[in-house]
Order: structure tokens, then sequence, then C-alpha cells
């Protein structure tokens, strides 16, 4: 659990610091997601998602 919740944070500080560095990109950013189809981002979601999953894998062993 202590594990899940280090990876929650690190994922929060990535995604601050994201919009901290370059608040006007993920502003466009942004605008293009709202402007996709449910198909596209729900596959990209589980590709992601996946490469997470194999990412801790390959760490954790």
């Amino acid at each position: 659990m202590r594990d899940l919740a280090t990876g929650l944070a690190l994922a929060l500080v990535i995604e601050g610091l994201s919009w901290a560095v370059a608040p006007g990109a993920m502003k466009r950013l942004a605008r293009r997601v709202q402007e996709l189809a449910d198909g596209p981002l729900r596959v990209t979601g589980l590709v992601v998602a996946a490469t997470g999953v194999f990412a801790v894998w390959l760490i954790r062993g």
C-alpha cells in the first residue's frame, strides 16, 4: 500500500511540474484532448496503464 501511495504522489509531482513549467502547452494539450473521440483516448489510456504495469514489473521483479 505504501508503494501505491508513493507512486500516486510521484504522478502528482510530475503533473504539477508540467503545469508549473509549461502552462500554455498544457492548456493547448487539454483543448486538443477534448476534441478527440473517446475510442482513441481509451486505447491510449490502456496502453499507458499497461506500460506502467510492465515498468513496475521490471523494476520490482
